[in-house]
């Protein structure tokens, strides 16, 4: 049966993938910022956001994809490079070691005393390569096919 012209109608799947995809959305950002004093970080968060992604590529297509979510991934990776990089960086101009990470404690409103970490800047930029490279390489097989 050629399925080429017909219409799919997966309205259950795109409908679970939709709710699923918030859920794992939710628990990537969970692991995002739980990865400074316990497991996770920026590397586990971007390949459950890549997963996410993935899940939604699946149920849907590439165009509708790329319609609802307009991000070029090979900029994402670059952003990300650069974020990860300008960070590591940052110590050398203190006359510190490269890599060496700095922090601070700030007292916030109805949160009480946080602590912020330069650490969540590099987490970020390896966020952000892990989504692009992971995107780049999924989408750049599926044209292919």
């Amino acid at each position: 049966m050629n399925r080429k012209n017909d219409q799919v109608n997966d309205v259950i799947l795109q409908t679970a993938a939709v709710i699923i995809f918030f859920i794992i959305i939710v628990f990537s950002i969970n692991l995002f910022f739980a990865g400074h004093y316990s497991p996770g970080g920026g590397f586990i968060g971007g390949l459950m956001t890549a997963a996410a992604l993935v899940l939604l590529l699946l149920a849907f297509d590439s165009k509708t994809l790329a319609a609802v979510l307009p991000f070029d991934y090979r900029k994402m990776t670059a952003l990300g490079l650069v974020i990860a990089m300008l960070t590591s960086l940052h110590s050398i101009f203190w006359g510190r070691p490269f890599l060496t990470h700095a922090y601070d404690k700030f007292d916030l409103p109805l949160l009480g005393e946080q602590t912020l970490h330069t650490a969540i800047a590099f987490d970020l930029g390896v966020y952000l390569v892990v989504i692009g490279v992971t995107m780049t390489i999924i989408q750049t097989i599926g044209e292919s096919e």
